[in-house]
């Protein structure tokens, strides 16, 4: 556009001003868009000098006084004074997007600007070529329109909420209180898509989100963020208290049933809060605020994002990792906690605990570790492991022994690992591997495996009884099953919770339990064994109270495999030392 009128028979200084004009005039015709020459005396002072016809439909059009004013001789106020005479300074583009007019009226322009010859009398020059980009603009912005909305419900949609959040966190508001972004999800929701059809569940979606906006304030901004998922950016004045208030408006709003075809349908959902820091980025509270609703599911009631369990959960994410690499190049070991017989005193067995000392972390403690393994899967991977190195731990120390020792070792099973892996085929590979008896091994369940599903619990204790092992339920006392699943289920030993042992001899409440729980073991032909005895005391009551074998710190610590060979060892001689002779 530039150079179009730049070619000329003899420099422009050599002409004079009727010649220039006329000649730039006839140029400009030429041009298929609108076009003007804007000069700049030595005084600063922007002049107008030829434009084409397309230019002066351009000024008829235009309703901003800022444009117009390239009609008159003077340039001096507006946006574009302004741009034109940074751009003879050098300190302004070559372009500039201007908008003419506000509202579904507004036209869109783009300013190109190029240098043309300075004149005789040291005028600078440039070509002004417009562009009309309304045509364009529109289309533009119907598109971006169209993205930003859910099809749906009609409300902004994900990406909308994002940039709604952004421009949130310039307006302080009102009331200098800031933003909350609260994230609701529709519970249920894919229950009723697939038992009434998609039909229904968009009727829902739509229903729900009309109620939700029934449950806004004047100013509070509502977006389809996902499927069964809504965002929501409330103003606040009172801080966090308005960010609960709006919670609990929601979970009233939606408390009623929802009428769909001729059902009646009651639906839940979770609110989660995450509020607007000067620091924090949109995606990052959207995703606190999605953490939020994650722990309010869990609770049962509306949640604030907390920066401590956020880091909580990226901890155990990044455990979940470390451990499935621990798990691939055997960086776990077991360790045995010896159980002792309390009439003899003699070491009937071990319960194997599986431990963790990580290279960079050091020790991770099992109380962490298990839960993420559990909520992971990776239970499944850790109880096989667990299973194979207890009987190789058997198999090695009789062979130390130089024959079948009289001891048997205990190994956990989750109540996951019950319901998803074929557990009595683990414990049989485990068997076959090492060379030993299922006699050797003793499994601990704890009551969560019969509560989730009985019928299964009952085809898997059955199994597991067929390969001669020995079951014992963990932690009795402390969980829901029915006493009769004691009566039905084979269950060899009834371990009692060391929160009852640990209060036996302060307690006359834990003294009751865990004489009910002995008595209870004698009535089934059950053994029992006790957990956490830390005292000579407590292992002399629970001895006289008819309790079989007891656990804990006052014997040992949980041992390595070759300590634990050696304490059985020390053990039986200390008895043997002290038994009466014939």
């Amino acid at each position: 556009m530039a150079t179009a009128a730049s070619p000329r028979p003899r420099a422009a200084a050599e002409l004079g001003p009727a010649k220039h004009l006329a000649e730039d005039s006839t140029l400009l015709d030429a041009l298929p868009i609108a076009a003007a020459v804007i000069s700049q005396d030595p005084a600063g002072i922007l002049h107008l000098g030829a434009h084409n016809r397309n230019f002066e439909a351009a000024i008829e059009q235009s309703t901003v006084p800022g444009f117009s004013k390239l009609t008159e001789t003077c340039l001096r106020a507006g946006l574009l004074h302004d741009h034109l005479q940074g751009w003879f300074d050098g300190q302004k583009s070559d372009e500039l997007d201007f908008r003419d007019g506000s509202g579904i009226d507004a036209r869109y322009y783009r300013l190109r600007l190029a240098k043309l010859p300075a004149l005789v009398s040291g005028n600078r020059r440039l070509l002004l070529t417009v562009i009309d980009r309304t045509v364009e603009e529109r289309a533009e912005r119907s598109l971006r329109e169209e993205m930003l909305r859910d099809s749906l419900t009609g409300l902004p949609n994900r990406l909308a909420f994002t940039e709604m959040i952004e421009a949130a966190a310039l307006d302080k508001g009102d009331g200098k209180g800031g933003h909350a972004v609260l994230v609701v999800d529709l519970s249920r929701f894919s229950r009723i898509n697939e038992s009434m059809g998609s039909l229904a569940g968009d009727e829902l979606l739509i229903t729900f989100a009309r109620r939700l906006i029934s449950a806004l304030r004047a100013g509070d901004r509502l977006a389809r963020t996902g499927g069964n998922e809504f965002g929501i950016i409330v103003s606040l004045r009172r801080g966090v208290a308005d960010a609960m208030r709006a919670a609990d408006r929601i979970l009233e709003t939606v408390s009623s049933p929802f009428r769909l075809s001729e059902l009646e349908i009651r639906v839940e959902c979770a609110v989660g809060v995450a509020l607007m820091t000067g620091t924090s980025e949109a995606e990052e509270l959207f995703r606190n605020a999605q953490f939020a609703c994650k722990q309010a599911k869990a609770s049962g009631r509306a949640e604030v994002y907390e920066q401590s369990q956020a880091s909580a959960a990226r901890r155990r994410f990044s455990i979940e990792t470390e451990l499935r690499r621990a798990l691939d190049s055997d960086q776990l070991d077991l360790a045995y906690q010896p159980l002792i017989d309390l009439r003899s005193g003699e070491v009937s067995g071990f319960e194997a605990l599986a431990r963790w000392v990580h290279p960079d972390r050091g020790e991770i403690s099992p109380n962490e570790f298990i839960p993420v393994a559990e909520e992971s899967g990776l239970i499944l991977s850790l109880g096989r492991w667990a299973m194979h190195r207890a009987a190789a731990s058997l198999a090695q120390w009789d062979e130390q022994a130089g024959h079948k020792l009289p001891i048997s070792v205990a190994v956990n099973l989750s109540a996951i690992q019950v319901a998803r892996d074929d557990v009595a085929a683990v414990v049989d590979d485990a068997l076959r591997a090492a060379n030993i008896g299922g006699e050797r091994l003793s499994l601990e369940l704890t009551e969560s495996c019969i509560v989730q599903d009985p019928g299964r619990a009952t085809r898997v204790f059955d199994a597991l009884k067929s390969l001669d092992t020995t079951l014992a339920m963990d932690d009795f006392g402390t969980g829901y099953s029915s006493l009769a699943y004691l009566q039905r289920l084979p269950i060899d030993v009834l371990k009692i919770d060391r929160s009852f042992v640990s209060a036996l001899m302060v307690d006359p409440d834990s003294v009751a339990i865990v004489r009910a729980v002995l008595s209870l073991a004698e009535a089934l032909s059950m053994k029992t064994t006790a957990e956490g005895i830390e005292t000579r005391e407590l292992a002399a009551t629970l001895a006289a109270l008819g309790c079989d074998q007891g656990q804990g710190f006052f014997y040992a610590r949980p041992l390595k495999a070759d300590a634990a060979l050696d304490y059985w060892r020390s053990r039986r001689r200390g008895v043997e030392a002290v038994a009466p002779r014939r």
